[in-house]
């Protein structure tokens, strides 16, 4: 296990003078590669990597004097934009940087209008790239926008949030929202590179951490028990502060591998990969439902997972304990669990909107045990009011 430091925090967030110092110390750098069978990349973990973003686009062949537009928001660009550009001057590239506003309720084609309408400005070329630096908002629309420029430009990803680094980042899916569901209007792009610098959790609230974990929770139950049981004896998982840095360390590492894994073997979602869905089907009814913004999407996930895993107890599909262990886990990540007050028809309204209906039928993520799920297209209508009336009837007591 490589040592690693302790953090420092100010008023409940990391102040951008500690992010200096460095909260996670790792004696070297994790190298994981994404084994595509075309344009393969690796996952770089680094502590304080971000400095040598552009020494590793030579690495990656980008030749030097490329135009490169770095896509970040306000609360980012702020400790790590001009870090950012100066890591690319250095390197010989000619980098800007636009800075959009951020959110899922901003997550649309109004905001790729802006990112199209710099990357015209800048004159970018085939050639050229983008560098999202952000968390999974970003990233997702910086990539669309890469997917779609010039039929097509290079991005690198440089996620700077919990979540994004355990999840969005890696596997090239972009997109944005429309009105009728969260992420419908996207594609696939992978990325160049994934560059992840720990020091960059210095500058992130202690909300966004806790959705992070969701999705950390999410890799435990569908394929790693070990990392759930690890989790599980690792004591309080809500902050940066308070979370054991190997244990952060290790999640890093370990949620990366898995997203990789999954990934080579399924790039596309033709069949294994739609197991990282798991908790996301219920979770974007959440989202959708609730409006953009009211829940973060690793928050609505974890909601999502203690609704999947109850449908997976009233199909007999895996035990009321392991049920009862997941719940507990999500609420020691300081994760909601209680399924919010919904129109059970527009629930079903929106199952049925979701991208990831198949021949008129939803699909769905369910564990068998932890560290194993199956997927599943023949859940009745009637199981999922069922499985809706009994968490409403919970969240009530």
């Amino acid at each position: 296990m490589r040592s690693v430091g302790g953090f420092l925090q100010l008023n409940g967030r990391v102040g951008s003078e500690q992010a200096q110092n460095l909260l996670i110390a790792v004696e070297s750098s994790a190298r994981i590669p994404v084994a595509l069978e075309r344009n393969p990349y690796e996952v770089l973990i680094e502590r304080h990597g971000l400095n040598r973003l552009g020494d590793e686009l030579l690495r990656s062949g980008v030749k030097t004097g490329r135009k490169i537009l770095i896509v970040s928001n306000r609360d980012v660009a702020g400790p790590y934009g001009e870090q950012c550009i100066d890591a690319l001057r250095s390197a010989g590239f000619d980098p800007s940087l636009l800075v959009i506003e951020a959110g899922e309720e901003r997550k649309n084609l109004a905001t790729i209008q802006q990112i199209y309408d710099e990357a015209f400005r800048l004159r970018l070329e085939r050639s050229s790239l983008f560098v999202a630096l952000g968390g999974g908002v970003v990233g997702d629309m910086t990539g669309f926008a890469a997917a779609t420029w010039l039929r097509g430009l290079a991005v690198v990803q440089v996620p700077t949030t919990l979540l994004a680094m355990v999840d969005a980042a890696i596997g090239g899916k972009t997109g944005v929202n429309h009105p009728g569901g969260k992420n419908l209007i996207g594609a696939f792009h992978q990325p160049k590179l994934v560059l992840i610098d720990p020091s960059t959790l210095a500058s992130l609230p202690e909300r966004e951490f806790r959705a992070g974990m969701a999705e950390v929770i999410k890799y435990g139950v569908i394929g790693d028990a070990d990392l759930f049981a690890q989790l599980e004896q690792g004591g309080k998982l809500s902050s940066v502060e308070e979370m054991d840095p190997s244990l952060l360390q290790t999640t890093l590492e370990r949620s990366a591998q898995a997203k990789a894994r999954v990934v080579a073997a399924d790039e596309r979602e033709g069949g294994l990969r739609a197991i990282l869905n798991y908790g996301h089907t219920f979770g974007h009814v959440v989202e959708n439902l609730t409006g953009y913004g009211t829940w973060l999407h690793g928050e609505a996930v974890a909601i999502g997972m203690v609704a999947a895993g109850e449908l997976a107890v009233q199909r007999n599909l895996w035990s009321r304990e392991d049920c009862d262990r997941q719940r507990r886990l999500i609420a020691q990540a300081g994760l909601p669990t209680a399924w919010p007050t919904l129109n059970p028809t527009a629930v079903l309204d929106t199952l049925t909107g979701d991208k990831k209906v198949q021949d008129g039928k939803v699909r769905f993520v369910l564990p068998k045990a932890l560290g194993s799920v199956t997927i599943v297209n023949d859940v009745e209508q009637r199981e999922i009011l069922d499985c809706l009336s009994s968490l409403t009837e919970e969240a009530a007591h």
